[in-house]
């Protein structure tokens, strides 16, 4: 996820603020792997929006999430696992301008752990055609983060991301949207994970991302089926696609509900290497002891595997102005999943289950 810059949002006719709204999400989170729960997340969170006048909107959110659980150290071993406990409260504020066909968004977002704080600063700005029937969309963002650790109070990492975005969204159709995004980010400092004791990275991260998007309504069925597309590439190494699908279904006046279906694939960054456990305990890598390599990670995350995500969302308009929704999102890792090449060997299956219940009101 790159915070600052936000993505791009469907076109639409709207020249003026939303109406007021306030809306209380509850995530629960929890990673598995077998013979051991590994993190569980409680999240709750708070949004708001609220119009000033006919031409501003003041958006924001406050969260604070709660995490515990085993973490491994080496790979995703079970037997280098250890016990940890972390809070984290973030929040972000955007202020936008209206104009008769344009939109110009200022935002900050922040968060703050016991051993990462970070901030971001964005700037997005968004054009329509005089039918409304196109939406450009262009943003700027720099977050600055400091990285610590409870196992070594000295570390005083610090990193700094630029990020740049341009999007357009046009409506090809009564019935078909279609929206082609591009991001580029380049990221300057600390990159190591400050709890593997093997674990050397670049000082340097540059980020391309695509996304492609097509909503297409199905009138006699009141269906809308949506699909997307994400690629990535970064200069560690590692190359990346998603595909997903959703079909949003208006079952009534009153209900939606929402089917997902999400596969993912990525490459190993250059530097990770395969578990390789030895008499000293640890998964040193092959001739660590004799010529330790400028760069390497042990990280499961910079390796090569395939996710499938699947997912329920229900969505329930109680009153008018009121809605309830609740999401269940079950996700599967493993190396044998990459698409077009076998994964990194030697990782334990990965597991984690997302739910999401949430009510928001509106006020007119």
């Amino acid at each position: 996820m790159l915070p600052g810059v936000m993505a791009p949002a469907a076109a639409q006719s709207e020249a003026e603020p939303a109406p007021a709204a306030l809306a209380f999400k509850w995530l629960t989170y929890q990673d598995w792997q077998p013979g051991l729960k590994r993190v569980r997340v409680q999240a709750p969170s708070l949004a708001a929006t609220v119009p000033l006048g006919s031409r501003w909107q003041v958006d924001g959110s406050v969260t604070q999430d709660t995490v515990s659980g085993a973490s491994p150290r080496w790979h995703s071993a079970v037997s280098g696992a250890s016990r940890m406990h972390d809070r984290r409260e973030a929040g972000d504020v955007q202020v936008t301008r209206f104009f008769d066909r344009a939109r110009v968004t200022v935002g900050w977002a922040g968060s703050t752990e016991d051993d990462f704080r970070s901030q971001a600063l964005s700037l997005q700005a968004r054009f329509s055609s005089d039918d409304f029937n196109t939406t450009w969309n262009v943003g700027l963002a720099a977050t600055r983060d400091r990285i610590g650790s409870s196992d070594d109070p000295t570390l005083q990492g610090r990193r700094r991301t630029t990020e740049a975005t341009v999007g357009v969204t046009q409506a090809v159709s009564r019935r078909d949207l279609v929206q082609l995004a591009l991001t580029l980010a380049d990221g300057q400092g600390f990159y190591d994970d400050p709890y593997k004791r093997i674990d050397r990275r670049p000082a340097e991260r540059r980020q391309v991302i695509g996304t492609w998007r097509w909503n297409h309504h199905l009138d006699d069925t009141d269906l809308t089926l949506r699909f997307s597309w994400r690629g990535y590439r970064d200069s560690f190494g590692v190359r990346s696609h998603t595909v997903g699908f959703e079909p949003v279904w208006r079952a009534s006046p009153r209900w939606r509900v929402t089917p997902s279906l999400r596969y993912y694939t990525q490459t190993a960054a250059r530097f990770y290497y395969d578990p390789v456990y030895s008499f000293a305990g640890a998964p040193f890598p092959p001739g660590w002891f004799d010529q330790p390599p400028q760069h390497l990670s042990p990280d499961h995350r910079l390796s090569a595997f395939g996710a499938v995500t699947v997912g329920l969302k229900v969505e329930w308009q109680v009153a008018p102005d009121w809605w309830v929704d609740l999401k269940v999102d079950q996700y599967a890792q493993r190396g044998a999943w990459r698409w077009g090449g076998a994964g990194s060997p030697g990782l334990e299956t990965f597991r984690a289950r997302f739910v999401q219940w949430g009510v928001n009101r509106r006020f007119r």
